[in-house]
């Protein structure tokens, strides 16, 4: 029915464009249907953000770089090694690790919607649920590197793979020739949650002297 037909589009016209705004929306309507804890979403949100966030991927990268006898398990039996490190579980029941070569770059998107590795690197950041990354970063990875700040020489070939339900990707960056010689744990700081997504490059940690956190 015509009517009908127009009450649909008025609705769907006042839905959220961004996937934030229409997660904020779902959670209002479910949470006055008594169907969710406001608290509780909140309880898992700052643990994926705090307490695991993307230092747990910093650390297997670090390691990484220096045993090569790891990397090689954590690129060829990514579920197993994250499974015997007590890292697998929801969100990240299959992940595939990616290793950045001076011949290719590796770049991670969700073109569907948000698929992420939560349990190494946390919650996934806005901008890689947005319609712009999740469309642009296939048709034009390069010039989306470039806004990142991020230049890919051209020699230097891109990769993008697309996440699913069933297979989340993590990227393996190389190690800045500056940091060769640091340990494991000075190695982490170098890592960063973008360059684990490929919209980044591994550089030293900032100081507090320098006036940045």
């Amino acid at each position: 029915m015509p009517h009908d037909h127009h009450d649909e589009a008025h609705a769907h016209a006042l839905l959220p464009s961004e996937p934030a705004l229409r997660v904020k929306a779902l959670e209002t309507i479910l949470t006055r249907k008594g169907l969710i804890d406001p608290a509780a979403v909140d309880a898992i949100i700052d643990l994926y953000e705090h307490k695991i966030g993307p230092r747990i991927g910093a650390g297997l990268v670090a390691r990484a770089w220096v045993d090569p006898g790891f990397k090689a398990q954590l690129v060829n039996n990514t579920d197993g090694i994250l499974s015997d490190l007590g890292f697998g579980g929801r969100q990240g029941e299959h992940i595939v690790v990616v290793e950045n070569t001076p011949d290719c770059h590796n770049l991670v998107v969700c073109t569907l919607c948000s698929c992420y590795p939560w349990p190494v690197l946390g919650v996934p950041p806005a901008w890689y649920k947005s319609d712009a990354y999740r469309s642009r970063a296939v048709r034009e990875p390069r010039t989306v590197l470039v806004e990142f700040g991020v230049i890919i020489p051209p020699e230097q070939s891109i990769r993008v793979w697309d996440s699913t339900a069933e297979i989340r990707y993590l990227v393996l960056p190389m190690q800045p020739t500056e940091s060769y010689g640091l340990d494991e744990a000075a190695l982490a700081g170098w890592v960063h949650r973008n360059c684990m997504i490929g919209t980044g490059l591994p550089s030293a940690p900032r100081t507090a002297a320098s006036g940045h956190d």
